[in-house]
């Protein structure tokens, strides 16, 4: 074994499947790659061939990692945890349906919290923050089905001298008290399935996400910028989620309920 398999070891594909992939539960498929273009694509080609929902594809390294907004993902090798899964909420009305966007990062952040024993909390609508440092990105697609691709990137043994910006930060950074990216995916994907099923059985019923959502939210109760999709900007303070999970920011000008932005938590003296 190479000393960088020592310092950052592969995933354990066997491990996982072991764990996680066993009559009953949830996940029906667990495949680790060695390098792919994008997860993202790969359960969507998967969706497309008419995979059922329950798989989930994770890499050792994205070339072409996407975030929100365009934006790229990318990490050394086997820095980071980089997964697909593939949801096929039939059961919802599609009007619920960016609920996905505010469950997904919350499962994140109760994983984190539980087994790296790290504060993680969330920041709409769908970033995973330790004290205003980006730990975890999750971008949502929806594709033809009907089905959704839920994307995750969650830094783990990313050093300080590997950030992509100041505002990143990784469990090992945070002195996590383990780093071993197995352990933290079944703990993701565990978290994860517990809540889209209460989700779905409860036909997508915002009441199953919200009060949780409430607690671990960095963004409720801040001051906030927000670029809007157009370009322009806002200023206010966030106070609440509304019942189809956008941003209700108070400003000047009153409430604004936001369906989409980029979202900057303003210091306050």
């Amino acid at each position: 074994m190479s000393f960088s398999e020592l310092e950052r070891p592969p995933l354990d594909e066997k491990f996982l499947r072991g764990r996680l992939v066993r009559p009953g539960s949830f996940w029906t498929q667990i495949d680790v790659v060695e390098d792919t273009p994008s997860t993202n694509a790969d359960v969507a080609a998967a969706a497309a061939s008419g995979q059922p929902e329950g798989l989930v594809i994770a890499a050792e390294h994205q070339s072409s990692g996407r975030g929100r907004l365009g934006r790229t993902w990318t990490t050394p090798p086997r820095s980071a945890l980089l997964m697909s899964a593939l949801l096929r909420p039939t059961g919802v009305d599609a009007a619920r349906w960016p609920w996905l966007g505010l469950l997904v990062p919350l499962a994140v952040a109760a994983a984190v919290r539980r087994v790296a024993e790290v504060p993680a909390q969330v920041k709409w609508p769908n970033d995973v923050l330790v004290e205003n440092r980006k730990l975890a990105g999750i971008l949502l697609e929806r594709i033809e089905g009907p089905a959704v691709v839920i994307g995750i990137g969650l830094n783990v043994s990313l050093r300080s001298d590997e950030r992509p910006h100041e505002a990143a930060t990784s469990l090992a950074l945070e002195h996590a008290t383990t780093t071993d990216r197995a352990t933290i995916m079944a703990a993701v994907l565990r978290e994860l399935a517990s809540r889209y099923q209460s989700w779905v059985d409860a036909a997508g019923d915002p009441a199953t996400v919200l009060p949780e959502y409430r607690e671990l939210s960095a963004t409720l109760g801040q001051a906030v910028r927000v670029e809007l999709p157009d370009g322009t900007f806002l200023e206010g303070t966030a106070r609440d989620l509304a019942d189809d999970g956008r941003l209700v920011v108070d400003t000047p000008a009153g409430m604004r309920p936001l369906a989409a932005g980029d979202v900057t938590h303003l210091r306050t003296t």
